[in-house]
């Protein structure tokens, strides 16, 4: 067996697996052949005898070989040929809400992301999450290995109600159940408040996440025109008179895509619309540690009585930390309990204690100063990019990530995108978070995901290009 060449990127423990899987793929080790001992591959490769005692290990965990006691090691089946349909995401989808999620979740490193709705992993306290994570290594066995309460932890639920409370949002602990994910919290509220056939008002434009979910479930999507002070009141009153919509999902803190803000007076006429229509509402805040200035709370004003409040971590801290909570009034927590005993039985037990770690020793707060800084010197750059190239902010965010951009007249941005991807590069389009597909000449972009010098030499290549 060839002395595999290491490289900056990988590691000897690495270095066997991919040499042995090779081996594999290209026939020279079949089905049922014996790999070499552990002592004669250590020594064939100049590695430890211990890393190919791990090696051997994970290739059987993911049953590429397996064990024969007394015996060795052997190939249990080749790996299957990859396809040149499966090296990448496919090109020719229909650009649809999970079109953007697609390609930036199986694209390679190399590719740029600025149409993608997350941070940089560059941008994350991966130092601080280290040293929590070693702190929690030395915890009690329980917490590494056992589910968690059917709420969650206790701790994170406290400091979760006394950041609420920062927000104007008075909620008790034992009102506040822990998910692992934003998406997920959305899905139990879905399960627990919708049947199919029922209508669900959005606002349009909105994440397009909501557009998947909602039509998972079954029910009719109603799309009502956002504008910069929130969904247009008149319209969003006709809405209500027309399809008596069960339920509400919104951003009111820096909306997805377009960054907006709901102001004081239309969060009034919203809540009184729900009371006068016997509307419920989700207000999905996952954005609310990336503000600068606090914005009105649906939640704040309606005391959790018809609104429901949520939040995650997965776009501050860690898309890998899978933890967030729903807030909600006590006689509903009972029955979303039990959905989430139903579903996922434990909660994210190991999750939830990482983020107490890094609430209490400070570094989360310090992480996001730093993060609000950051993207409010991006967000300015970006921008000015952007309007050198014709492509022109909705309006200028107060904070966040992303700019909501119009191409000049007569654009389209899903062809935009389809080039663009070509040339390794993923755009979200507009119409991917429009229902009514009125933003044909829009394109969403995270300005945290764009300093890569190669994503504007594509775009201006694109928009000198007929």
């Amino acid at each position: 067996m060839a002395n595999p060449a290491y490289n900056a990127d990988g590691t000897r423990l690495e270095s066997v697996m991919s040499s042995i899987r090779g081996r594999i793929a290209n026939r020279s080790l079949t089905p049922g052949s014996k790999l070499p001992s552990i002592r004669g591959c250590a020594r064939a490769m100049g590695v430890s005898k211990s890393t190919v005692v791990e090696a051997y290990d994970r290739l059987a965990a993911e049953g590429v070989i397996r064990s024969r006691p007394g015996a060795g090691f052997f190939v249990t089946a080749p790996l299957a040929p990859l396809s040149l349909a499966e090296i990448g995401p496919a090109l020719d989808r229909e650009v649809d809400p999970l079109w953007i999620s697609r390609q930036a979740l199986a694209s390679s490193a190399r590719m740029s992301m600025p149409g993608c709705g997350w941070l940089p992993a560059s941008w994350m306290p991966d130092g601080a999450m280290r040293r929590a994570l070693r702190r929690l290594s030395r915890a009690a066995p329980e917490t590494l290995a056992d589910y968690g309460p059917p709420l969650g932890s206790q701790s994170l639920r406290a400091r979760l109600a006394r950041r609420m409370a920062a927000h104007g949002i008075e909620v008790a602990p034992a009102q506040v159940m822990l998910t692992d994910s934003g998406t997920q919290a959305i899905d139990l509220l879905c399960r627990f408040l919708l049947k199919p056939g029922d209508t669900v008002l959005v606002d349009d434009p909105c994440y397009f996440n909501f557009h998947a979910l909602l039509r998972a479930h079954q029910v009719k999507i109603v799309g009502v025109p956002y504008t910069p002070g929130g969904p247009d009141i008149e319209r969003f009153s006709e809405a209500l008179t027309q399809h008596g919509p069960r339920l509400y999902i919104t951003n009111s803190a820096l909306q997805n895509p377009t960054g907006a803000v709901l102001s004081p007076s239309v969060a009034h006429r919203i809540l009184m619309l729900a009371e006068q229509f016997d509307l419920t509402i989700v207000e999905d805040d996952i954005f609310a540690d990336f503000e600068v200035e606090p914005a009105p709370r649906l939640a704040a004003f309606d005391g959790l009585s018809r609104v429901v409040y949520i939040g995650s971590f997965s776009k501050s801290l860690s898309a890998s930390v899978r933890c967030g909570f729903v807030a909600a009034p006590p006689d509903w927590i009972e029955g979303l309990t039990d959905l989430r005993i139903a579903t996922c039985f434990g909660g994210p037990a190991l999750a939830a204690e990482l983020i107490v770690e890094l609430l209490g020793d400070g570094s989360y707060r310090k992480h996001m100063e730093a993060v609000r800084q950051r993207l409010s010197r991006s967000r300015e750059a970006v921008g000015a990019r952007l309007e050198k190239l014709g492509i022109v902010p909705w309006i200028e965010p107060k904070a966040g990530m992303f700019l909501w951009c119009r191409l000049p007249e007569g654009r389209d941005a899903a062809a935009l995108a389809r080039r663009a991807l070509e040339r390794g590069v993923v755009l979200a389009p507009g119409n991917a978070f429009s229902l009514s597909g009125s933003a044909r000449s829009f394109l969403r972009f995270n300005v945290a995901q764009s300093e890569d010098e190669h994503i504007f030499s594509v775009l201006a290549e694109l928009m000198r290009a007929n």
